[in-house]
């Protein structure tokens, strides 16, 4: 793996995001596995998408967070996440815009599901990128 996102292709459905975990080497796939199944249980009507060469989480019509594997770490960031998020996370990703924040995870004991449960919820309480506006 290298620093970038995986060239996975773009598809909306849930086989496309759980071949995209599938294809990541370990320790990654297992930590991505994780956030996947939190987010699973976390949020009802949950969808899934790749994007970008990265897995995408949304309720309704937007997408509200991303999940990527990189070469020492999963990236799991909150679209509009500085403006929404109690505590705000601590990463500013590069090329993700400036509202954007997350965590990055480089095993799984760095899950917090506790936290990253709070923020999925937060998170999906506004509108999502590519969505209508509520």
């Amino acid at each position: 793996m290298t620093g970038r996102a995986s060239p996975a292709k773009a598809a909306e459905g849930d086989e496309p995001v759980f071949a995209y975990i599938r294809s990541l080497p370990q320790p990654q796939r297992g930590i991505a596995e994780a956030v996947d199944g939190l987010a699973a249980r976390t949020l009802p009507h949950l969808r899934r998408s790749v994007k970008w060469g990265m897995a995408y989480y949304g309720v309704g019509d937007g997408w509200c967070f991303s999940c990527g594997g990189f070469a020492s770490h999963v990236k799991l960031m909150f679209v509009n996440g500085a403006s929404v998020l109690d505590p705000v996370p601590p990463v500013t990703p590069i090329g993700m815009g400036k509202a954007t924040r997350g965590v990055e995870l480089a095993s799984l004991d760095d899950i917090d599901e506790h936290q990253l449960a709070e923020w999925m919820t937060q998170i999906t309480s506004v509108p999502g990128v590519g969505g209508a506006r509520r």
